[in-house]
């Protein structure tokens, strides 16, 4: 009984630590002129399967994508998308081909990433926690 105890704890720690990990492995950041702070989790998600387009002031929404090979984007499609990076390439291929839209930009790298958010206003991406965000306003996402 005691080992069946050791093991749920084991069990129940990891899970804990591996989600608290993933929350700290990206940031989500948008245009320096936003007047956001705070973002709603399926805001979030809504905007990058573009079933929202504008802010609530009406500017357009300007999503940006990491590379699709990138430990960053692997973990915000899983967090905030609920899919892996290759359900998402699915899903846009079947909207692309149905004449139903087209997915986000896909940049290089987390740097290019915020360049693209500092310079297009109502711009939003997602970047490494670690990244320096140089001007780019990072909110929180729940």
């Amino acid at each position: 009984m005691t080992r069946l105890r050791i093991g749920a704890f084991i069990l129940v720690s990891a899970a804990a630590v591996a989600q608290a990990a993933s929350a700290d492995a990206w940031v989500v950041i948008v245009h320096p002129k936003s007047t956001f702070s705070h973002l709603e989790r399926k805001f979030v998600a809504d905007v990058f399967f573009r079933r929202t387009t504008q802010w609530p002031d009406d500017t357009p929404i300007r999503p940006v994508d990491a590379s699709p090979d990138s430990a960053v984007r692997a973990r915000f499609s899983q967090d905030i998308l609920a899919r892996s990076v290759a359900s998402m390439r699915s899903y846009w291929q079947q909207r692309i081909f149905s004449g139903q839209g087209v997915p986000p930009p896909e940049l290089r790298d987390d740097v290019a990433v915020v360049d693209y958010v500092v310079s297009h206003p109502g711009a939003i991406g997602y970047v490494s926690r670690a990244t320096s965000l140089n001007g780019a306003k990072a909110v929180d996402v729940d």
